[in-house]
């Protein structure tokens, strides 16, 4: 986009542009999401930034209107594998507040300079004012759905001292802690958390997102696949809710996210050990729906396919969902190879029920964490009704991930990543391919050696065989065409055994 379409994106109060870019008004010193509800600003008075932060370092503040801090990631981000969009992924798990830049850099391969001047040169703000723009939203969050201390809303929000988020506040939206607690949005907010919760330890959410949502499908797949002691489901269809233990840096965490969508956010409720893993904990959550994702960039170029526009008009706003922890979900991955869904989630209930971390305090069905994998890597694995094959490259994988041969983080290079695991005994390029999808976020697999896939396409009528010409097409988002064919009715009962050495479904 240049700066006259987004200008016009701004006079129209297109939604689908939140947090795509952010615009500020040098009359009113405010900046603000494009679908802001206030009256339009002249052209000559907007200035463009692509992140908020670029926007608070030239001096402008939060529109208190329609919180601009509270949209949905840039799907760019996802999408793009070089070092800027590795490092706004890392950002947001929140890499910056517990290892500092010279952290971020590590991870990234690169030097602490070359990751600001890049981060610079292309977005306006560096990694520690990104970092800081992302502690002033978990700070505001607190501050208003919790009765918390200010002190302790501080450190939660990973600030160094009361002094420095005193004074971040102030400067990003123009009131002290204590007025921002009070200009809590009501009931009927469109934007942002609402009224404080009642229940305690619980701290309620609103996870935004943009265009429609395929909710119905994506909590069928999390439903289908959920490990006993590890995840549960809940009520019925429209109302479900899903729950699931979370591995935190601090400590042990439960998410819980309800299906019934509000307009334009998913309701979630955070139980944590720590308070400082509120930033980590949400983008977890984020990922693992596939918040992030921009369904009208996806419609758009996946319905220049005559097959895949019928689809996609049958299921607006299907997602690619992701993965709560990358290493769990390598690990199921394995589990999954050579059998069928249902049979894939009975080997993760025994892998937890043998090896799995137990909770403080079980809350319900929730029982345990998912193990870790240095554990896996000398485990006999004996529990698992599974070939000495496979028990050995679960714990090939395992001692791959807990030494480092293997990465599999937010930012993570995931050609590298690919070749790495391609470079286990026993891991082939379905189970790779799939593990780049979902745990490193990758919106452009194609698994076309996947028995699903391949019915889903017939049904659908698209050849299987052949050039590549028309696949190509697709890019940069596959994996979302690959859940269409995926989510085509069978119209004969599956079978439960693949023919070929792939696993059948996502």
């Amino acid at each position: 986009m240049h700066e006259d379409s987004r200008y016009e994106a701004v006079r129209s109060r297109d939604a689908r542009f939140d947090g795509a870019f952010f615009f500020a008004v040098s009359t009113t010193g405010i900046y603000c999401r494009p679908s802001c509800p206030a009256t339009t600003p002249r052209r000559r008075n907007v200035a463009f930034f692509p992140t908020a932060a670029a926007a608070q370092g030239s001096g402008f503040r939060a529109c208190r209107r329609c919180r601009p801090d509270a949209v949905p990631g840039s799907a760019e981000w996802n999408a793009r594998a070089d070092v800027v969009g590795r490092a706004m992924r890392l950002i947001s798990d929140g890499v910056v507040d517990r290892e500092g830049v010279s952290g971020l850099a590590a991870r990234l391969g690169y030097s602490a300079r070359q990751v600001q001047r890049q981060l610079n040169a292309e977005l306006g703000a560096g990694p520690v004012a990104l970092a800081r723009a992302q502690r002033a939203h978990t700070a505001r969050i607190l501050l208003q759905t919790t009765g918390l201390q200010a002190a302790e809303i501080a450190f939660a929000a990973g600030f160094a001292s009361v002094r420095q988020f005193n004074d971040t506040i102030k400067e990003i939206y123009a009131l002290t802690p204590g007025e921002l607690r009070a200009a809590r949005p009501g009931k009927t907010a469109r934007y942002g958390p609402v009224a404080p919760h009642t229940l305690p330890g619980v701290l309620p959410l609103r996870l935004a997102f943009r265009g429609p949502y395929a909710a119905r499908q994506l909590f069928d797949h999390l439903q289908r696949r959920a490990i006993t002691g590890v995840e549960e489901v809940s009520g019925g269809p429209g109302a479900r809710t899903y729950r699931r233990t979370l591995r935190l840096p601090n400590g042990p965490g439960i998410a819980e996210v309800d299906e019934a969508a509000g307009d334009g956010w998913l309701d979630c409720r955070l139980r944590l050990t720590e308070l400082r893993d509120l930033t980590t904990a949400g983008q977890r959550v984020r990922r693992l729906f596939d918040l992030d994702a921009d369904p009208y960039a996806v419609a758009e170029r996946l319905a220049e396919d005559p097959v895949l526009a019928r689809l996609v008009a049958e299921r607006p706003g299907l997602r690619s969902p992701g993965a709560a922890a990358p290493d769990e979900l390598a690990v199921r991955a394995v589990l999954g190879q050579q059998v069928s869904v249902a049979a894939g989630r009975t080997l993760g209930a025994a892998l937890v029920a043998a090896y799995g971390e137990p909770l403080p305090e079980p809350a319900g069905a929730l029982t345990r964490l998912f193990p870790r994998v240095d554990d896996l890597a000398g485990a006999s694995l004996a529990e698992l009704g599974m070939p000495e094959s496979r028990r050995t490259t679960l714990r090939t994988l395992g001692s791959a991930l807990a030494d480092g041969t293997v990465t599999l983080d937010t930012g993570a290079d995931r050609d590298e990543a690919e070749r790495a695991l391609l470079g286990l005994r026993g891991i082939g390029p379905w189970t790779a391919g799939y593990i780049r999808m979902r745990a490193l976020g990758d919106p452009d697999v194609l698994l076309t050696g996947d028995v699903a896939v391949r019915a889903g396409m017939r049904r659908a009528g698209v050849p299987t065989a052949g050039p590549a010409a028309r696949t190509n097409t697709w890019r940069p988002w596959r994996s979302y065409a690959m859940h269409h064919f995926w989510n085509v009715p069978a119209t004969k009962p599956a079978r439960t055994r693949p023919s070929t050495t792939e696993s059948t479904g996502p």
